[in-house]
């Protein structure tokens, strides 16, 4: 099974790095790995295109829903995932920290107390509480998991529809 790799990491300093330690951990659960990297691209749209390809061949998306450049997921990786989801593609999404998103960005950044009835962020947006990890137009759809890669492979291994035939 064709796994896409969805998420930041591609910036990561260690990305080559990162790479073959993601291919070896799929490769160990009889997963093949597709990355944003696999397409070899260096212009936005040939990017653009051979992401989507990839996505197209893959059965599964695994994405990395932790925050990056701020307190949001990566909004390339939120496009991949709708993409995927519109395909009728599964999203697995991982995340370090699940506690409900209200809470995550009440202790971090919003005004709060006893005169906030809903907290809000400091411009004054409301922080949606739903008692999701991250925005309900990601965590509604997709399979959340706690933890990283690894946990979001267990987690794929157990998914029935894509079960794999015995050899």
């Amino acid at each position: 099974m064709k796994i896409y790799l969805a998420g930041p990491d591609i910036f990561r300093p260690d990305v080559d790095d990162w790479i073959a330690n993601a291919r070896e951990l799929c490769r160990q659960h009889g997963f093949e790995a597709l990355t944003p990297f696999d397409h070899g691209e260096t212009e936005p749209r040939k990017i653009l295109n051979g992401n989507l390809e990839l996505i197209r061949k893959a059965q599964i998306v695994v994405a990395n829903l932790n925050p990056f450049r701020g307190f949001e997921p990566d909004s390339g990786t939120a496009w991949e995932i709708g993409f995927a989801l519109a395909l009728g593609k599964p999203v697995v999404a991982y995340l370090a920290d699940v506690r409900p998103l209200a809470e995550k960005l009440s202790a971090a950044t919003a005004v709060s107390g006893p005169s906030a009835p809903q907290p809000r962020d400091p411009n004054g947006f409301l922080i949606e509480d739903f008692g999701l990890p991250v925005n309900l137009m990601l965590a509604v759809p997709c399979r959340i998991v706690a933890g990283g890669l690894a946990e979001a492979l267990a987690v794929v291994d157990g998914l029935p529809s894509l079960s794999r035939p015995v050899e």
